[in-house]
């Protein structure tokens, strides 16, 4: 029989001529490579566990969120703004708002604060100007804004005035508008809309 050649696999069955492997060796290869299985199998695991927890958190913030009356500070989304027709000028403080939806209707309600330019503009995206603006009297129901609207937002039109607003009714399904404006700061008047759609 001849030897194999030098870094030639001996035929099958005959002996490789290497010692065989010692047993603890190979009892730590064995847990190398069950320990990186784990390793390769169990993080991304973990991050899914993890991922899915933080998305079953988020999904009950906002559920505490819109189940909640009252507004919400800070700005609506550009989604809301676009879809209730709601510019919100710049300057403007005191932001704050929320919505409602159901199978009948949808509305959108939004507070801030601006200064005359403000409301101007804000009023021209809707094509009305402050001249359109009919003075009323909270305490004898004269304005847009519903007792009903007004207890959903959380709003109470009993401080100091003068008050004003007015409606721009649109056809369905463009959202319609209720305004009601504070001006006991004449510089700083403050603006209150409930912006309705169905949807």
């Amino acid at each position: 029989m001849t030897a194999p050649l030098p870094h030639q696999s001996p035929p099958p069955g005959e002996p490789s001529g290497r010692p065989p492997e010692n047993p603890r060796r190979k009892a730590k290869r064995r847990a190398l490579t069950l320990i990186i299985i784990v390793l390769l199998i169990g993080i991304p695991a973990g991050y899914l566990i993890i991922s899915a927890n933080q998305s079953r958190d988020s999904g009950k913030d906002k559920e505490k969120k819109y189940s909640a009356t009252g507004l919400t500070e800070g700005w609506p989304s550009k989604v809301q703004r676009r879809l209730y027709q709601i510019a919100v000028p710049h300057p403007a403080d005191r932001v704050a708002y929320y919505e409602t939806n159901n199978w009948k209707t949808s509305r959108l309600y939004t507070q801030f604060r601006t200064n005359d330019a403000g409301l101007e503009s804000f009023l021209g995206t809707l094509g009305r100007r402050s001249a359109d603006l009919k003075p009323a009297d909270p305490d004898k129901g004269g304005l847009p804004i519903t007792e009903r609207d007004r207890r959903i937002a959380g709003w109470e039109f009993t401080g100091q005035g003068p008050w004003s607003g007015l409606t721009r009714t649109r056809k369905n399904p463009a959202p319609t508008q209720d305004i009601v404006v504070n001006t006991s700061d004449p510089k700083f008047p403050m603006v209150y809309v409930v912006s309705r759609t169905v949807p």
